[in-house]
C-alpha cells in the first residue's frame, strides 16, 4: 500500500479543529465531502504512517484521508 497526497480543502473552527471539506484528486478532479463521520489519531497500518484519520463520505462511499504533518493522503493499493 502507499500513499496518494491530494489538496484539501479545509474549513478551520473557532476550537482550532479541521474540517475537511472537498479533495482535489491528481488529475485535477474536485470531489466535495459529504460528511465527516468520524476523527481520530491512527496509524495508516497500510500505509505506514502516524497522523490523523478522517473518515468521510463522499458520493455515498466511506474512505479514509489522513492528516500527517500537515500533508493530506488517501491510501493506495500500488
Amino acid at each position: 500500500m502507499g500513499k496518494l497526497f491530494v489538496d484539501v480543502l479545509i474549513q478551520f473552527t473557532t476550537e482550532g479543529g479541521k474540517v475537511p471539506l472537498g479533495i482535489r484528486w491528481d488529475d485535477g478532479r474536485m470531489s466535495s465531502i459529504d460528511r465527516v463521520i468520524d476523527v481520530r489519531k491512527n496509524d495508516s497500518l497500510k500505509a505506514g504512517s502516524k497522523g490523523v484519520r478522517y473518515t468521510c463520505r463522499i458520493k455515498g462511499k466511506q474512505m479514509y484521508l489522513y492528516s500527517e504533518d500537515d500533508k493530506w493522503y488517501v491510501e493506495t493499493t500500488q
